[in-house]
């Protein structure tokens, strides 16, 4: 296991989409794809020649009350095919939580492409969120819903050149929301320039100026046939830039069917309609999947209302995270109380953000509480008054 050298980096990026069933970059793709490395964040394992790898890069995440804090967003994680299920990916995941934990980053996050992988390394699913079609032949706006400002087409340029701005300056006010720093967003154009259907940004400006957008693109197979407009990232500051932009998108010619997926649960986009069932739930899922890498520094950066609770945290992958912490709207220390919760820093994580209470998870064996009082008071602790949502693919 050691740091690949920037030479090292395309192979790695190849040896990762093999193992999504992706062909490997051309020359035109790496030269977009080589700005998205993070140098020192790229580790290898090796044995003769790559066998597997993984990689990071420095973020912000949201918390509840609204502080920031460091986060390692974990990608690119994969082994190749014929050296899987020998403690590869074990002792690349050990080596990755190691570094980020000696840069003082209290979070790692990635998107899981399979489920059963990353609670056995501390991951817990922290953010959930839900996906909807709508028919736009039944999708009439109510005559109450507000205008909106003006909205204005980016082509895709001059989205690359002004969008990080946009998205930097919107308020984010959902736990679970990331900043996207440059090594970010060459992912996006990479996404955005190897689309089959042209990629386009709606930017919706108030009174204040720009204050939310969406980026959408249309799938057509056959000029005749049916066509699907795909919301793909949706972010506003206002509810006239949220009312704006929707009027915009169902205004949008030779469109049947709308689809947004990976939306927060809670968004209200069927309260626009005149008939609520022109939206259709497409089913949910997991979203963002947090760990917490510095256990009291985590607990300790976010905001809490209610009683405190002792909670005795066991991690088996970084040791020194294991002990018993009073968590209170007052702070958070170490104690040697007796514990009123004893949970996996993978279940730690899914309670974090709120987006699982502490009594479901106990209802399924994931914590050990001393007693039902114990749990009431975890619950309102962990609370938070919107649901987490993340909404930045990585």
């Amino acid at each position: 296991m050691r740091t690949l050298r920037p030479d090292e980096h395309r192979a790695a990026v190849d040896l990762f989409r093999s193992t999504l069933h992706v062909a490997a970059t051309t020359d035109e793709t790496w030269k977009i794809v080589e700005r998205a490395q993070q140098p020192g964040r790229t580790l290898g394992a090796l044995d003769t020649e790559l066998i597997g790898t993984a990689r990071s890069f420095d973020a912000e995440i949201t918390l509840p009350g609204g502080a920031r804090a460091g986060a390692a967003g974990v990608t690119g994680v994969g082994v190749r095919p014929d050296r899987t299920r020998r403690g590869v990916l074990t002792e690349l995941m050990r080596a990755q939580l190691t570094d980020i934990a000696s840069r003082g980053l209290p979070f790692a996050a990635l998107r899981a492409s399979e489920g059963v992988i990353y609670n056995r390394f501390g991951y817990g699913v922290t953010t959930r969120s839900r996906g909807y079609e709508i028919d736009r032949r039944r999708a009439a706006l109510r005559p109450d819903v507000p205008a909106g400002g003006q909205v204005e087409l980016w082509p895709l340029d001059t989205a690359l050149e002004r969008l990080p701005g946009l998205y930097a300056a919107l308020p984010h006010t959902r736990p679970g929301m990331m900043t996207r720093p440059p090594y970010w967003w060459p992912g996006w154009e990479r996404h955005a320039r190897e689309a089959t259907s042209p990629v386009l940004t709606a930017v919706h400006h108030g009174e204040d100026g720009p204050d939310g957008y969406v980026v959408y693109s249309v799938e057509r197979k056959h000029w005749n046939d049916p066509a699907v407009l795909e919301v793909i990232s949706l972010h506003t500051g206002t509810d006239d830039a949220f009312n704006g932009l929707w009027r915009y998108l169902l205004g949008v010619d030779l469109v049947d069917t709308l689809r947004a997926d990976e939306r927060p649960v809670d968004e209200p986009v069927e309260l626009l309609f005149t008939d609520i069932r022109a939206v259709k739930d497409t089913g949910g899922g997991d979203e963002l999947w947090l760990r917490l890498v510095d256990v009291p520094a985590a607990l300790a950066a976010r905001a809490y209302e209610g009683e405190p609770v002792v909670l005795e945290v066991v991690d088996p992958v970084l040791n020194a995270n294991t002990g018993r912490y009073q968590v209170s709207p007052d702070g958070v220390r170490r104690t040697g109380a007796a514990a009123d919760l004893r949970i996996g820093v993978d279940a730690l994580a899914m309670i974090y953000l709120g987006a699982w209470r502490p009594s479901q998870l106990a209802a399924a064996g994931r914590i050990q509480p001393a007693n039902p009082a114990a749990l009431e008071r975890a619950d309102r602790l962990f609370a938070t008054p919107v649901p987490a949502w993340c909404g930045t693919h990585f």
